[in-house]
């Protein structure tokens, strides 16, 4: 192919504010380093932290693109010294810890996957972070087994909707919540069990009823607030909750006592800050395990909507009204 061009479009974050602060500029193209490759992207997809780094709350770990962007799929354009998992050309969508809304994108080869068969680039560009961070939290972190029930809040998220998939497939029973009928439909179409109507309903008496009382094995919250001592009450006896973030603000007023009486593990993560070798192990467990899944075209991510490139800021004010149902991408 082409050599990749000195300087590129990307979208810049003039300074912290709200998505009218995403402007195109021009770049230089990254050089690769060792074991990195360089892709050009063809899908970036759009995430809850892009936003936070939008606004100033979440700044890019040491030596990371400034660029937001999380996860991109497109052709490898250049290989850095050392690399050699894949040759010029090939087609991969990779993780990355910023850059991604732009045209061209450093990723670590390691981290980097194959595209699975009959996936579109859309649906490859939507994957990686959502892959990624549901396997590791729902059955590296979480511990989910086969037979066992699942609590998904936000089950219409990108996320949520990969969870269900994920959960599924290795024999779990998955429950939602949802913020409105739409959502549950899209949520039970994909495989979850219940759905559970947050405005109307409240879930931990919905989780007790639809579990004779034992309650939910795992939870996986992005909520954050005051769900997470009604976690504590929805949660089985040795129940898990893994916290992903907190859409509902990170302060509770939580009686602890639940901790105990239930023997309860209370855990958490983010993906961006962990290391290149980290990352790599959770790509082989991937690769090795959830990928043959997906050239079956069992497990899809759900697309709600792209948006150009150059209307990053569009696709931002979607995902701030919360009504999406899936993954939100940019097409380059």
């Amino acid at each position: 192919m082409d050599k990749p061009p000195a300087q590129m479009t990307a979208i810049g974050i003039s300074k912290p504010g709200g998505p009218e602060v995403l402007l195109p500029e021009i770049r230089p193209v990254p050089s690769p380093g060792t074991n990195e490759i360089l892709i050009k992207v063809a899908v970036a997809g759009v995430n809850r932290p892009d936003i936070l780094q939008r606004s100033g709350s979440y700044p890019p770990p040491p030596g990371a693109s400034d660029l937001p962007g999380l996860e991109v799929a497109g052709e490898i354009a250049a290989l850095g010294e050392g690399a050699s998992k894949y040759q010029l050309g090939e087609k991969v969508m990779s993780l990355v810890s910023g850059g991604g809304y732009a045209q061209y994108c450093v990723a670590h080869e390691s981290i980097a996957m194959p595209i699975p068969l009959g996936f579109s680039m859309l649906e490859a560009g939507a994957t990686p972070e959502t892959l990624m961070t549901v396997w590791h939290n729902v059955f590296e972190r979480g511990a989910l087994k086969a037979g066992e029930t699942l609590l998904i809040h936000g089950g219409s998220s990108g996320i949520g909707t990969m969870a269900i998939q994920l959960a599924k497939a290795f024999g779990a029973r998955t429950i939602v919540t949802v913020g409105s009928k739409e959502k549950a439909d899209a949520c039970l179409s994909l495989g979850a069990d219940h759905a559970i109507n947050y405005k109307l309903q409240d879930f931990v008496a919905e989780v007790k009823a639809m579990t004779a009382g034992a309650g939910a094995n795992l939870i996986l919250d992005m909520v954050g607030g005051d769900y997470i001592e009604k976690n504590y009450d929805a949660a089985a006896l040795e129940g898990r909750i893994v916290q992903i973030a907190f859409l509902n603000g990170a302060k509770a007023t939580v009686n602890f006592a639940r901790l105990m009486v239930k023997r309860l593990h209370h855990t958490g993560s983010t993906l961006r800050p962990q290391s290149v070798a980290d990352k790599a192990l959770m790509v082989g467990a991937i690769e090795a395990k959830v990928l043959p899944l997906m050239h079956e075209g069992r497990i899809k991510p759900l697309i709600d909507s792209s948006f150009p490139l150059d209307k990053a800021a569009e696709a931002h004010r979607r995902m701030e009204t919360s009504a999406h149902v899936g993954k939100i991408v940019l097409t380059v």
